[in-house]
């Protein structure tokens, strides 16, 4: 399967490869959550972001660290 990185804003999401990773269901994700699985899918299609305090719910539940769910490019750093 291949592994998808979204851009959105000059920025990475990996959120979908870690929630895989994690093996657990993106309906259970979403409802430790407190949000829609609609919610869930536009946070990983990068259409929407999480609070802060969810963000870190979000990385504590998939085994993330918040830094690895998005990542900005190097390119964009540099410019």
């Amino acid at each position: 399967m291949k592994n998808t990185v979204i851009e959105v804003l000059d920025m990475k999401v990996n959120i979908e490869t870690y929630i895989k990773n994690s093996g657990l269901r993106k309906g259970y994700i979403a409802d430790k959550l407190k949000i829609s699985s609609t919610q869930l899918s536009n946070v990983i299609a990068g259409r929407s972001f999480l609070r802060t305090k969810k963000l870190f719910k979000l990385a504590k539940l998939i085994n993330a660290k918040v830094d690895d769910l998005y990542e900005w490019s190097d390119e964009e750093l540099e410019e």
